[in-house]
């Protein structure tokens, strides 16, 4: 691809060759007539499966396909951050890779950045079970206390955002659990819509519960102290 596309999509993923053929053709099915052209950008975070051969293969045949390979398995946020650096759209769409969200939502998400910034999915009827919703409604619930938000779900990956704002977001671990908080420190507007949930097809889930619940709260900490500390100020006319 030569000509800078509208429309950068961000896929971070990791051990997820099963999902691979099925996520590409969903989303080249959605972006295909996108007015000013649309890429993906599929990052692999060091996956040990057969992801990211998958994925150079079908590079080979789509040439609005861009692989970014890391060398090691650093997590969700670098994984976002490279995406988001190699990013040529105005306008960035993240999702995740194990088809648990659904492209075909995409088009009403940008349906609505003709009044907002950044617009964040919530996932109706969600395809989890009990301990894992409830251990998520509870992460948000704190997070929303204590950065003072009224983020709905921020555990949703599916959004899209204005680029200039995402750039303006200096990368850090931890940093795509506070992403519409962070756009909205940079000045983004952001609102919610409603987005389908699926089912996992194949493999688990990449992380679990109770591995994050110390970082979760130094980073929320660490965010509301971002808060507190961000320089504001208006010039005299």
């Amino acid at each position: 691809m030569t000509e800078v596309p509208a429309l950068s999509v961000v896929v971070p993923i990791h051990d997820e060759a099963e999902s691979i053929p099925t996520l590409h053709a969903e989303l080249s099915t959605v972006l295909k007539d996108h007015p000013g052209g649309a890429e993906l950008v599929l990052v692999d975070d060091g996956s040990q499966d057969a992801s990211l051969s998958l994925l150079r293969g079908l590079a080979e045949q789509d040439p609005t396909l861009r692989v970014v390979a890391l060398d090691g398995n650093y997590g969700q946020s670098a994984a976002l951050a490279a995406g988001f650096a190699r990013a040529r759209g105005e306008v960035i769409v993240t999702l995740d890779a194990d088809l648990q969200n659904d492209p075909a939502d995409i088009p009403r998400l940008l349906a609505l950045l003709d009044r907002a910034d950044v617009v964040n999915g919530v996932r109706v009827g969600r395809k989890e079970g009990f301990v894992r919703r409830a251990a998520s409604r509870i992460a948000n619930g704190f997070r929303n206390w204590m950065t003072e938000e009224t983020v709905t779900d921020v555990g949703c990956s599916l959004r899209a955002m204005r680029a200039e704002y995402v750039r303006r977001v200096r990368p850090f671990r931890g940093m795509h659990r506070f992403l519409p908080t962070l756009l909205r420190l940079e000045g983004a507007r952001v609102v919610e819509i409603p987005v389908n949930h699926r089912p996992r097809r194949f493999g688990r889930s990449k992380y679990g519960i109770s591995d994050r619940l110390l970082t979760g709260f130094v980073d929320v900490l660490a965010v509301r102290w971002m808060q507190r500390r961000a320089l504001r100020w208006r010039e005299l006319a």
